[in-house]
C-alpha cells in the first residue's frame, strides 16, 4: 500500500483523473483505491462517502486550474482582450493536453459532473455552481476592462456576456469531445470575439 501520508493525496489524484475519463456514477470507490495502489479501509479513513470526495476533487482540480490561469493572466500581453483571450486558451488547454497524450478528449471535470448529476448530489452540484461563478467572475472583469476601453462593441452587463462566454467554453468542449476532434477547439475564440463584438 504506499505511506498513509500519501494515501490520501493519491486517492484525489486518481478520482479527478478516472472521473473525468469515465464519469461519476460509473466509477466506483474501489476502482479509485485500485488505481490510487490504497485499500479501502484507508478511504473511509479520509472520506465520508464518495460525494464527499468529489466535492474535494473539485476543490483540488479547481486549486489548480485558478493558479494557472492567474499565471497565464499574469503572462498575457495585449491589454484585457489579450489576457481574456489567454484565460480561454488556458481553460481550453487540459482538452488539448488530453488529445495529445491520449488521444481522446475527456471533456471538463466541471461540466462532466454537472450533467451527470443534474438531479443528484447536491453538494457536489453547489460546489460546481460555485466554480463556474468564480470562472464567470473573472472573464467579467476582463470584459469590463475591455468595454471601458471600448474594445468590445456589445454594451450587454459584463456578467451577462461572461456567463454566454463561458456557456460557450463549455458547450463547444462537449462537443469536441463528443466527435474527439480537437479542431473544433479552435473556434472556441473566434465565437467568443463574435459574441462579444470585439471592435
Amino acid at each position: 500500500m504506499g505511506r498513509t501520508s500519501d494515501a490520501r493525496e493519491r486517492i484525489l489524484d486518481s478520482s479527478r483523473r478516472l472521473m473525468r475519463a469515465r464519469g461519476y456514477t460509473a466509477l466506483g470507490i474501489a476502482d479509485i483505491c485500485t488505481d490510487a495502489g490504497v485499500k479501502k479501509g484507508s478511504f473511509y479513513h479520509f472520506f465520508d462517502s464518495k460525494q464527499a470526495l468529489t466535492v474535494e476533487a473539485v476543490d483540488g482540480q479547481w486549486a489548480q486550474e485558478r493558479r494557472a490561469l492567474e499565471a497565464a493572466l499574469a503572462e498575457a500581453a495585449g491589454g484585457p482582450l489579450g489576457r481574456l483571450r489567454a484565460l480561454v486558451e488556458c481553460l481550453l488547454g487540459t482538452q488539448r493536453t488530453d488529445h495529445s497524450e491520449s488521444g481522446v478528449i475527456h471533456g471538463c471535470l466541471y461540466g462532466n459532473l454537472a450533467l451527470e448529476l443534474s438531479g443528484q448530489e447536491p453538494q457536489v452540484r453547489r460546489r460546481l455552481s460555485e466554480v463556474f461563478d468564480e470562472q464567470v467572475g473573472m472573464v467579467a472583469r476582463l470584459i469590463g476592462e475591455a468595454q471601458e476601453a471600448g474594445l468590445i462593441g456589445s454594451t450587454a452587463a459584463a456578467d451577462a456576456l461572461a456567463r454566454s462566454t463561458v456557456a460557450q467554453i463549455e458547450g463547444m468542449v462537449l462537443l469536441a469531445r463528443v466527435r474527439n476532434d480537437p479542431a473544433l477547439l479552435d473556434e472556441v475564440w473566434p465565437g467568443a470575439a463574435r459574441l462579444l463584438g470585439v471592435t
